[in-house]
């Protein structure tokens, strides 16, 4: 009987923490790697991004953790608009087999079924964009408003 009001307990205590950590879209994490105070999962579909926009505030880091749930290569590449506008003419100026133009903390590649991160400190009166720059897509509207409050 005692075994017994052990397991439960323990199950109990699982239950709870399992409990508070949720698989909500806009997680809070502490990431001591990259010295984020929030995480944010964005799903990269054939051809967007979910969420739709992105509010964050002036000062805070934020990991963003990118799932390509689509069936193509998607990229993700934070600038405002004149950076979205260079990385889009060097990623044409690439040759079809040398897709790896994701150079910097601030663009990463990821595959089907893959994840992918970037971590960025905002500052106070950025205007920033996610934007994938695969063939097409940045013009399809495969961009992600990132809002600094």
């Amino acid at each position: 009987m005692r075994i017994r009001h052990s397991v439960l307990g323990f199950m109990a205590a699982v239950v709870a923490v399992g409990g508070c950590g949720g698989g909500s879209h806009d997680s809070r994490s502490h990431d001591s790697a990259s010295g984020a105070a929030r995480t944010v999962d964005v799903e990269m579909h054939d051809i967007g991004y979910a969420p739709a926009t992105v509010p964050v505030r002036a000062g805070e880091t934020v990991k963003f953790v990118f799932h390509n749930k689509g069936q193509i290569v998607h990229d993700a590449f934070l600038g405002d608009e004149a950076a979205q506008a260079d990385h889009e003419k060097e990623m044409r100026a690439a040759s079809s087999g040398d897709m790896n133009m994701h150079g910097g903390a601030d663009a990463i590649k990821v595959e089907p079924g893959k994840t992918g991160e970037l971590t960025h400190t905002f500052k106070a009166g950025e205007a920033l964009v996610i934007g994938c720059h695969e063939a097409g897509h940045y013009q399809a509207g495969m961009k992600l408003p990132v809002t600094v409050g």
